[in-house]
């Protein structure tokens, strides 16, 4: 049958560089975690082996003593003592399947390499919670219904942390050998001119989940809660739940703001980081709920006393705004009017 005849010359050679590649896996951290505070400007920053933990864990853990996380130590991660053996494992198939160019092994060996790397980040993902829930209740700083999971993949604010968690040089070999893998297949299977009975095979169908697990990442805004949100510029806890804003940059960076005149300074500031960044403005009505820069009309009267006397509104509709102007004796702004003005 088609499907036991030898793979490409040129697909060999991609295969074993991809092995090559997961063994330079084993010893360079596959993810890190990076944390930054208003007293620590320099950050901090976790990261994450096959085989151990790196990185400033010694002060993370010291920290993490205040509100009440376990301690973070190699030892207790049961994944450290195989997961090299895993990658290495996965080396030596890369190799095998190289060696035999049987079709058949290049397709399976994708499947387990999918089906992995989904294993891989659920038992992060449940790592995660773990430690950022199972708290001591006897902890220094008890904030009630406040849990510390960092994010799986993205920014999050964690009281005045913010905690950045992204793959480190090990992870994006990993999926670059992943996509290698993928598109070996690929070749394989246009070659033999099987597209049809292909899309119907299990590894296409995981190629899907992995596409869609990285691609449809979409960050969305995240509600502001007073008391526990911090302003990402002025650093004054947020306490006003009829002003505020919200930025989230092009590579998914969340940002928090108690007053316009905060979010209106910090992106003069960081033109080139915030440039095309999506804006979200608190809705002064009821509700208090989030609403995108394109559906909101804003406000701006002395009367209305924001927390750092920017004294602007965002309403959802012309109407509510219209109501606003007569009582508090204001009047609309444009938002590329105050983006444009001197820094406030």
């Amino acid at each position: 049958m088609a499907i036991h005849s030898p793979i490409s010359r040129l697909n060999r050679i991609l295969l074993v560089i991809g092995g090559i590649a997961l063994l330079i896996v084993v010893k360079v951290p596959m993810w890190r975690i990076n944390l930054s505070a208003p007293q620590y400007p320099e950050g901090l920053s976790m990261f994450i082996y096959p085989g151990h933990l790196g990185g400033n864990i010694d002060i993370i853990n010291g920290l993490n003593h205040y509100i009440g996380m376990k301690r973070l130590r190699t030892e207790d991660f049961f994944e450290f003592s195989i997961l090299p053996g895993i990658i290495i494992g996965f080396a030596v198939l890369f190799f095998l399947a190289a060696f035999t160019g049987k079709r058949w092994m290049t397709q399976t060996l994708f499947v387990l390499f999918v089906l992995f790397g989904i294993i891989a980040m659920f038992d992060f993902w449940r790592w995660e919670y773990n430690y950022g829930h199972n708290l001591n209740p006897e902890a220094p700083i008890i904030v009630p219904g406040m849990a510390y999971q960092p994010p799986l993949i993205g920014f999050k604010q964690l009281l005045n942390f913010g905690a950045y968690s992204i793959p480190a040089l090990g992870g994006w070999i990993f999926v670059g050998v992943g996509l290698l893998l993928f598109f070996v297949n690929i070749k394989e299977w246009i070659k033999l001119k099987k597209i049809t009975k292909i899309l119907r095979q299990p590894a296409l169908v995981m190629a899907g989940v992995v596409a869609f697990l990285f691609l449809s990442c979409n960050t969305k805004p995240t509600p502001l809660v007073v008391g526990t949100d911090i302003c990402s510029y002025c650093k004054m806890p947020y306490s006003d739940n009829r002003f505020g804003a919200e930025l989230i940059t092009r590579k998914g960076k969340i940002y928090k703001f108690d007053d316009v005149h905060c979010i209106v300074a910090f992106m003069q500031e960081h033109a080139a980081e915030t440039e095309k960044g999506k804006v979200f403005f608190v809705n002064f009505d009821e509700g208090h709920q989030l609403i995108p820069l394109e559906n909101a009309v804003l406000i701006k009267s002395n009367q209305l006393h924001s927390p750092m006397n920017g004294d602007i509104a965002a309403f959802s509709n012309t109407a509510g705004a219209k109501q606003a102007v007569e009582k508090y004796t204001g009047a609309v702004v444009e938002w590329n009017e105050l983006q444009t003005a001197p820094k406030p």
